[in-house]
């Protein structure tokens, strides 16, 4: 009822301001790409030296660059939502493990991980021999490869530092859902294990030019191959571990156990919804050029409005369930709009990303129930948002995206993205799931009752985020 009444209300203000929504609803980023002419440039500058091919480079290359360090900083907005919406008492531990994601990450990714995930698409049907099973398993190999300004759309330099980004985006989103209770080193295992080798397969079969990118698999910047990975395996996680202590009573009722600081929980959805503008329009990876320029400012359009529904539906539907206007279920609702346009921010309308953006934020506050149903533990609502709303995404791009090349009927194009996005997030539910339950069968997943007690920054870490506030945990005893 709430997204039905949104999107009632922006079509009235749309009959009444025409210039508003002058763009026709089935245009798309991929659209504006064909009809933006491509410009020559004029005689004078050819005489000049004027060089083309180096001028798209160093655009391409900077522009990348600068989006990379976009997604980088989504780190901070990440530890600051985990921060915040979790006890004072686990704040280092909180802060260590974003530290290692992105540090393993980088490590990781560079000598198995990049090679891993970009083998090559084939040619005339054949994969090159930079894949070990064609479309399925890549060769691994380690470092980048150096870059030719003479050659190529882009620095490789500045491609691995975007990619390997995204690479430490999808692992950071298991830290929120295993939040409390997990062993630091258990912690470093899984995320290791992530970034070098399950998403760089996973995401070898769509980007890398594998068996989905080869069924007409549509997603362009993450909801499954990022978001959906992450969640998933965040999910998985949460499973082996359990609940933490005093989330429910002996007799299965729920104990709400609220974050320590919501400030910062708000300054890091603020920040990665400003990260999310390298993410997607990043996700173009060419910018040079008034089509490339038209489409990557498009993309940030439908990411802004999809947002934007998020939060508004996500704080609706809580108020109608709990009668108070809940601020996170906001938060997480911008995050869940963020999430579901990700897959099919270049090919969808304004008013198709407004009702995409706006069932994200309401499956946001409806996952967050249902894991509490189920008695699954996931303290920042880490699966709702990146696993639910990332399936949605991948689906949504079915139903409202532009047909890809090769598939011929919206039925067949959903049918596609539904049977890649269920391969893709049982990959990472089953190996993450299998990594978990191994680690708990040895002993060193969970964190003992005492240490969970006291805090992980104490147990864990020997230190506290708030030395002089007795929230910070105790000795261990």
């Amino acid at each position: 009822m709430p997204l039905a009444l949104l999107v009632a209300a922006v079509t009235v203000i749309g009959l009444d301001s025409p210039e508003v929504f002058a763009q026709d609803a089935a245009e798309t980023a991929a659209e504006v790409v064909e009809e933006v002419a491509v410009e020559e440039a004029p005689a004078e500058e050819a005489a000049a030296g004027f060089d083309a091919q180096d001028y798209n480079y160093t655009i391409n290359s900077l522009i990348m660059f600068v989006c990379a360090v976009l997604v980088l900083f989504m780190q901070a907005g990440f530890a600051m939502v985990e921060v915040g919406l979790n006890s004072a008492k686990n704040t280092v531990n909180i802060l260590a493990k974003n530290v290692m994601d992105i540090s393993v990450g980088v490590i990781l990714f560079l000598f198995i991980g990049y090679a891993l995930m970009y083998p090559g698409a084939p040619e005339d049907g054949v994969y090159p021999d930079s894949w070990i099973m064609g479309g399925y398993l890549g060769a691994p190999s380690a470092f980048v490869g150096a870059d030719d300004p003479t050659s190529g759309d882009f620095s490789n330099s500045a491609d691995f530092l975007f990619q390997v980004a995204f690479a430490a985006t999808a692992a950071t989103i298991v830290s929120g859902a295993v939040a409390g209770r997990m062993k630091f080193g258990a912690y470093l295992i899984y995320s290791a294990i992530l970034t070098g080798i399950i998403y760089p397969i996973s995401g070898s079969w769509k980007w890398g030019g594998g068996f989905l990118a080869e069924m007409g698999f549509q997603d362009f910047a993450g909801s499954v191959v990022v978001h959906a990975v992450g969640g998933f395996a965040g999910l998985a996680g949460a499973i082996a571990l359990g609940p933490r202590l005093g989330r429910y009573t002996a007799d299965g009722k729920s104990v709400p156990l609220p974050g320590h600081n919501i400030a910062f929980a708000a300054l890091g959805v603020f920040i990665l919804w400003v990260g999310w503008y390298g993410f997607n329009p990043g996700s173009q990876l060419t910018y040079a050029g008034g089509a490339n320029a038209a489409a990557t400012t498009y993309i940030a359009l439908t990411t802004t409005i999809a947002a934007a529904a998020g939060a508004i539906v996500a704080m609706l539907v809580g108020w109608a369930l709990f009668s108070k206007p809940d601020l996170t279920m906001a938060l997480n609702g911008v995050l869940g709009g963020l999430v579901a346009i990700t897959a099919n921010c270049d090919r969808v309308s304004q008013i198709e990303s407004l009702v995409i953006g706006g069932i994200g934020g309401a499956l946001v506050v409806l996952g967050i129930v249902l894991l509490d149903k189920l008695k699954i533990d996931d303290p920042v609502g880490a699966w709702p948002v990146h696993g639910l709303c990332g399936v949605w995404g991948g689906i949504a791009t079915g139903i409202f995206g532009d047909l890809p090349d090769g598939i011929e009927t919206v039925g067949a194009f959903i049918t596609v993205q539904v049977i890649a996005t269920v391969v893709i997030c049982a990959w990472a539910f089953i190996t993450m799931g299998a990594l978990f339950f191994v680690l708990k069968a040895i002993g060193m997943l969970r964190v003992s009752a005492e240490e969970e007690q006291a805090g992980l920054d104490v147990s864990e870490h020997g230190m506290q985020a708030y030395p002089s506030d007795a929230l910070a945990g105790q000795a261990v005893s």
